[in-house]
């Protein structure tokens, strides 16, 4: 029997999520309410599953998103997201066909990228993914950290500055503001629409029992809001009635480091709270090095994350800034033919050209090393000593790692 793939139609969409479901080992069967939910936040034009006998075996769905990249410019991307295929059908070429189907038209939009979180490691650079943008999560041990008042006194200087804490309703106000601002100047960073903000803050519901987190905005000395964390507590309690809880935190965006290690020591000097998760952060994160005792940060978590896959070299390149002037030859691989090429990049800190050209290459690689060096996540250095690029003329390696490379990692805050 043979299986189909196609996109989804409203009536056949509860059994694509009981699908979804199946493949991400969750309960299959899920409330009408979260059914409905579902439906309304998916394009279903942009939503494929693979059927056998009327059944959904495979689910595919992706959706318009802005990317942030080095330089400031926003670029559109193809943002994939529920891939899954049921374990009675793996190893059938399905994820396959649906991703095939899926590049083909984001390529004729005229999207200049793809983008997904890959939950597994080795499935997405067979279709020209990379790795680009890493997360790191901590765990604070509070009492260490130097931050607590209780053991330490008043922390550092914050400006003037003062933290207030609010409601959802005051977060989707002042919330898409700051997100923009702080999204402008952050490679990697992607757009929250208006259905996001309402879906954080707990104002349109998924059908799944909501618990209201707490939110507490930063205000430099001016009274502008220039930070943004959002966290939960757990409620536990030692063996000698004492608490020992943990604070985690879903969301801290701040615009400049005063207000971020402001939010930062006020998680860290909440009564009652001895550990404190970060949530998904850069690898660089500034976290660490704000607290007395740098050790008392524990990596919990640290891996790929935001992952990239470039659908159009010339305006990839053209779109982002680098780090220093110079002219480097790409010849870039591309076994489904949707970005493949020789191009010629003249790029430097203002801005770049690039043009398909006739001369020899300098460097050359697979689009998913592309993908994986274009935010600046990656090493040019790193690529070439693993060999998955080649330098074809000397110095080129050492070009690209100065072009590319950022000295800050670009990161994602955002599971999609």
């Amino acid at each position: 029997m043979s299986i189909e793939v196609r996109t989804v139609t409203e009536a056949g969409f509860p059994d694509w999520n009981r699908a979804l479901n199946t493949g991400f080992l969750r309960a299959p069967t899920d409330s009408d309410a979260t059914v409905e939910w579902r439906l309304a936040r998916a394009d279903l034009s942009r939503t494929q599953g693979a059927f056998e006998n009327g059944r959904c075996v495979a689910t595919f769905r992706s959706f318009t998103q802005e990317l942030t990249v080095t330089g400031g410019a926003v670029l559109r991307a193809d943002a994939v997201s529920n891939v899954t295929v049921s374990p009675t059908h793996r190893r059938r070429g399905l994820l396959s066909r649906m991703m095939g189907t899926d590049l083909a038209r984001a390529k004729e939009r005229g999207d200049t990228v793809a983008t997904l979180i890959a939950a597994e490691y080795p499935i997405y650079g067979r279709y020209g993914f990379g790795p680009a943008a890493s997360t790191t999560e901590w765990a604070v041990d509070v009492a260490r950290s130097g931050l607590d008042p209780r053991w330490s006194g008043p922390g550092a200087e914050d400006g003037g500055g003062r933290i207030d804490l609010v409601d959802g309703s005051d977060v989707r106000k002042l919330g898409p503001e700051l997100h923009e601002r702080f999204r402008a100047r952050q490679p990697g960073a992607v757009d929250r629409d208006e259905r996001w903000w309402g879906a954080f803050t707990g104002q349109t519901s998924n059908g799944l029992p909501w618990t209201e987190p707490y939110h507490a905005v930063y205000r430099s000395a001016s009274g502008e809001v220039e930070g943004l964390v959002v966290y939960a507590c757990d409620d536990v309690w030692g063996d000698s009635k004492q608490p020992l809880n943990t604070a985690s935190v879903r969301d801290l965006i701040a615009l400049t480091p005063a207000a971020e290690r402001a939010l930062w020591r006020f998680v860290c000097s909440i009564d009652w709270v001895t550990t404190v998760r970060t949530g998904h952060r850069a690898q660089d994160d500034l976290l660490p090095s704000f607290l007395p005792d740098p050790r008392a940060a524990r990596i919990v978590t640290q891996a790929d994350f935001l992952w990239v896959r470039i659908l159009d070299v010339v305006r990839a390149l053209e779109a982002r800034t680098y780090g220093v002037t110079g002219t480097l030859v790409l010849e870039v691989r591309d076994a489904a033919g949707l970005a493949g090429g020789r191009y010629r990049l003249e790029a430097s800190p203002e801005g770049a050209s690039c043009a398909p050209t006739a001369e020899p290459a300098g460097l050359a690689l697979d689009v998913r090393e592309l993908g994986a060096l274009y935010l600046g996540e990656e090493s040019a250095l790193r690529l070439a000593a693993l060999g998955t690029v080649a330098e074809e003329r000397p110095g080129a390696v050492a070009l690209a790692e100065a072009l590319f490379r950022t000295p800050r990692r670009p990161w994602c805050p955002d599971v999609f």
